[in-house]
């Protein structure tokens, strides 16, 4: 194949398909916004499961260093009350199939396997438009330009490449949480600790609306997700840029329940941090358009049901692979892609959040009540 393919956003599955092409041998060109790879944070742990996530590892030629990253333990759960009673819990017994690594470690994995200069920094999309016949032309923030015969849209829920094959935009799913993180909890929260246990803990209320979820990560840091069933215009009554205001009103709205949890909160060592969940319609389509194509949340955003970071590497394997495959029809290999991607995406997003992923379809009896009540108010 000689035409070179220009990926927009540096994330997992557009760092995936760039890996993979390079495995067979075709040039990529990734653009991402960010200046550096350490621009921001990148998040906590990640499920990398056997049947998507690491099927994609294994076609980029990594599961060495993919082994290497995980954290021995992290798929240890328990679900408890809001008193701190536990209703389940399960150990880590090696034989879930969705080791847990640092997203963060796992792009820096990607980005270190590929040829110097692939992934172009400080390069923030403005516009992108169609030339005619298959060509695209992408501008950038800096006044540059560039012009592709191939276009993968792998820059997220905002993607500035979809408009080029779709009208379809996120909504709001009713649900967000706010993020807080309690470092070298071992040591300074041990009690938090405990609570919180080997892998990741959720506490459940007599409301179906709150939820503390805490993921034990790396270095005894314990990333916690306060899960809210609201309208934005709720939080708009939060001042998050007062850090003491804004925790004492998050906390309030768990009053009565046990300490342990809502230390999570309390004494959190960053400020929490608001983030609102979107999703674009379940069966996402669109018909074929010469040159182009999505991967990853630009194709399918779906509410948080562990398994987005496994279907956007799947899906920059998967395309990598018919493109390789069909390296004198780009227009075949697309096509190829997204028939396949199309009904995986769907099935998947209309999963239980979280529930899927955990159980793999067998939820223990002690929580089906707990998250049928749930279900019941979305």
């Amino acid at each position: 194949m000689t035409t070179s393919v220009t990926i927009i956003g540096a994330g997992l599955g557009g760092l995936m398909l760039a890996r993979v092409l390079h495995v067979h041998g075709i040039a990529a060109t990734v653009y991402e916004a960010e200046a550096s790879p350490t621009a921001r944070a990148q998040g906590g742990m990640l499920d990398i499961h056997d049947y998507n996530g690491q099927i994609a590892v294994r076609a980029a030629g990594l599961m060495d260093e993919f082994e290497g990253l995980i954290l021995e333990g992290r798929q240890a759960m328990r679900f408890v009350e809001q008193d701190g009673n536990v209703l389940f819990e399960k150990d880590d017994d090696g034989s879930g199939g969705r080791p847990e690594v640092q997203r963060g470690e796992l792009r820096q994995m990607l980005l270190d396997s590929l040829p110097e200069g692939t992934v172009q920094w400080g390069r923030k999309v403005k516009g992108v438009r169609a030339l005619g016949g298959g060509p695209h032309e992408v501008s950038f923030a800096d006044g540059s330009t560039v012009v592709t015969s191939l276009l993968v849209g792998a820059d997220g829920a905002w993607s500035k490449v979809r408009p080029l094959l779709s009208d379809a935009t996120p909504e709001y799913t009713g649900d967000s949480f706010i993020e807080t993180y309690l470092f070298d909890a071992d040591v300074r929260h041990p009690i938090v600790a405990k609570a919180v246990g080997g892998g990741m803990m959720s506490a459940h209320g007599t409301s179906p609306d709150r939820q503390i979820m805490a993921h034990r990560e790396k270095d005894a840091t314990l990333h916690a997700y306060v899960m809210f069933t609201e309208p934005l215009e709720w939080f708009d009554t939060i001042d998050f840029t007062d850090r003491a205001a804004a925790t004492a009103r998050i906390a309030r709205e768990f009053d009565g329940w046990a300490t342990e949890i809502t230390a999570l909160i309390t004494d959190s060592d960053t400020p929490p941090n608001f983030r609102g969940l979107y999703t674009l319609p379940i069966g996402h389509r669109w018909d074929r358009v010469p040159g182009v194509t999505l991967i990853g949340d630009a194709a399918h955003l779906t509410a948080p049901n562990g398994k987005g970071a496994n279907l956007a590497m799947l899906d920059g394997a998967e395309l990598a692979r018919s493109l390789a495959a069909h390296p004198d029809d780009v227009e075949a290999a697309l096509t190829e892609y997204e028939q396949a991607m199309f009904p995986r995406s769907e099935a998947t997003a209309d999963e239980p959040v979280i529930l899927e992923s955990l159980f793999g379809g067998e939820i223990p009896d002690a929580l089906l009540g707990l998250f049928a009540q749930h279900e019941q108010t979305h």
